[in-house]
């Protein structure tokens, strides 16, 4: 954990190192300095807007890695003249929200200083340790602000996504690189610049620890893009200049998958998984693409993308990684539908609007004797009893509700059949409704 607005020599979770990287020396110390993200920056824009108000609200920051995220949340601290606290995710447990918690309570109470709680990779935190937030969140007691690359609309709960604002972060454009570039001290040629702004892929971070090998490693003389793809061979990827941030790549393979093209979804399952993609990430998103985009046409899809993941979870990379490709592959040609997706949000929908209806009388549980006595299960037809073990006409909503019909199954695959039998289904109870009337 981090506490405090600025610690020399020390990063930004207070581990002590003899050199600041290029990236922190460079780090912007007011809004003006900032490159970049002018959509949210720029005069009358939101976030300019925060800060000039000099009143702080809870916030995440969703956006690609080196978009700016920590800076702007330090930058807050600054602005608001607050404590800033720090947290990641990926290092900090119970104890730590905890500590913060204390930290917090400590400068309100000795120095009557508001607190900026800064959440890196929110998204890593499990329900219960973002559910501990909120009693601060909604008490004043620190203003929260999480950082993530993932969507919040499914990785932050619902609770804490409604208690703050999101904001979208963009990858760097070329000339926000290069305006980077124009405050390090490093000589470079046209080609070389060319070669470390499609390096960065829009991530600042990235840029500016590429600069720092460039400098302790250069000749003597001006970096040609010769030296630069030598000297960052290793870790250069196979897309050019700022390719596609991650939430687009993702909805990329989604859309490839869901348009039956084989090809273009292992693409972009590549493509990721190069870019260095959590692969288990990706598995979660193909077993949603199992149930949202296959559904019942073909329900062993679920079933293989769950296998998928846990192939991967016991082999890890690279054997792992062939699963999920093999699970990608299947998703893409098998028979499609959204027919259960559209029920699910359709059912869902209404139960939003409607009012709580009673469970009828009928189909209640009765194990009482009192219960038997109020008519608890009175009535009720057990379908095994009768023929086809479905007994036609029964009503299995409350009472006075109108009549629904939310799910559709296409003719496609397995689907097929279930439309068939629903058809027949829902003629009988037609047939039996007429000979009631």
């Amino acid at each position: 954990m981090f506490l405090g607005n600025e610690l020399q020599g020390n990063d930004l979770f207070g581990k002590v190192r003899p050199l600041a990287p290029l990236a922190e020396k460079l780090r912007p110390s007011s809004l003006d300095e900032v490159v970049g993200q002018k959509h949210l920056l720029g005069p009358g824009k939101p976030l300019r807007i925060a800060f000039e108000s000099g009143r702080p609200h809870s916030m995440i920051l969703w956006g690609p890695p080196g978009s700016g995220k920590t800076t702007l949340a330090r930058l807050m601290a600054l602005a608001f003249e607050a404590e800033f606290v720090a947290l990641s995710a990926v290092l900090s447990g119970v104890k730590d929200i905890r500590e913060a918690v204390q930290a917090a309570e400590r400068s309100l109470a000795e120095r009557g200083r508001r607190t900026i709680l800064f959440v890196d990779e929110v998204h890593r935190f499990n329900k219960a340790q973002q559910d501990s937030f909120l009693p601060f969140v909604e008490g004043g007691l620190f203003t929260f602000v999480g950082a993530t690359t993932e969507n919040p609309s499914f990785e932050v709960n619902s609770a804490l996504l409604s208690r703050a604002t999101v904001y979208v972060l963009e990858s760097l454009a070329d000339a926000d690189l290069l305006t980077l570039l124009a405050k390090t001290e490093i000589e470079l040629d046209e080609s070389a610049r060319a070669r470390l702004i499609g390096f960065a892929d829009g991530d600042a971070r990235r840029l500016l620890n590429a600069v720092e090998i460039l400098q302790n490693a250069k000749p003597a003389g001006i970096v040609d893009g010769r030296f630069v793809e030598d000297t960052l061979a290793k870790n250069l990827r196979r897309f050019d200049k700022g390719g596609e941030q991650f939430y687009d790549q993702i909805s990329a393979l989604h859309k490839a998958v869901r348009g039956s093209d084989a090809d273009a979804s292992l693409y972009w399952l590549v493509r990721m998984l190069d870019g260095g993609a959590d692969p288990l990430y990706l598995a979660r998103r193909v077993v949603r693409m199992a149930v949202e985009d296959v559904g019942l046409a073909d329900p062993r899809a679920l079933r293989l993308a769950l296998d998928a993941t846990e192939t991967y979870e016991r082999l890890g990379s690279p054997e792992g990684e062939l699963a999920l490709a093999e699970a990608v592959l299947y998703m893409a040609v098998a028979a499609k539908s959204n027919a259960v997706y559209n029920a699910y949000n359709a059912a869902r929908a209404f139960v939003a609007a409607d009012g709580t209806r009673p469970v009828p009388l009928h189909i209640r549980n009765a194990p009482t004797r009192l219960m038997k006595d109020l008519g608890y299960g009175k009535d009720y037809r057990y379908a095994h009893d009768e023929a086809d073990a479905f007994a036609a006409g029964e009503d299995y909503f409350p009472e006075g509700m109108p009549a629904v019909s939310w799910y559709h199954p296409t003719g496609r695959g397995l689907e097929g059949k279930i439309k068939e039998k629903l058809e027949e289904l829902r003629k009988r109870n037609s047939e039996a409704e007429k000979k009631r009337k």
